[in-house]
Formats: C-alpha cells, sequence, structure tokens
C-alpha cells in the first residue's frame, strides 16, 4: 500500500499516551493512527456498498412471476 505523509496537530499530552499505546501493542505511532482512522473508515465503505447493492436490486426490480412484460395495462386494471 502506497503511503502519504500527514503533519497533524495534536495535543502533547494525546500524543504521548498514543506513543506509550503504540509501544505496548509493538507498532509505530503511524500504525497505531492508521488503525484507528480504518476503525472510522471502514463502516463508512460498507454503508456505500450496501447502499450500491440495495439500489442496483431495486433497479433490477423482483420476479413477479408474469415474465418479461405484463400482459395487461393500467388501464384495463382499473376499468369499471
Amino acid at each position: 500500500m502506497e503511503t502519504q505523509n500527514v503533519k497533524l496537530s495534536l495535543p502533547r499530552d494525546l500524543v504521548r499516551k498514543a506513543r506509550h499505546v503504540a509501544t505496548e501493542r509493538g507498532v509505530s505511532l503511524s500504525e497505531l493512527v492508521g488503525y484507528c482512522l480504518e476503525e472510522v473508515v471502514a463502516p463508512e465503505q460498507s454503508y456505500e456498498q450496501a447502499r450500491d447493492r440495495a439500489i442496483a436490486r431495486m433497479r433490477q426490480g423482483l420476479p413477479m412471476g408474469l415474465g418479461e412484460r405484463p400482459t395487461w395495462t393500467r388501464d384495463e386494471l382499473h376499468e369499471r
């Protein structure tokens, strides 16, 4: 995966604590921040994929047992 350098301004105390957590987990601070960002981004991507699948199913329609096209028209159904 290609990486990109990003400059962040964070509170010193937060960075100190984050470095401590990263050290305990045996990862770099960059990896720890990357994992945290993945946790935020992954659900959004899943939602978008599910939405796209649902829209595709709606466009395709559901089988209604009528074959390709109904043999009746709307006006015929509503005749009295």
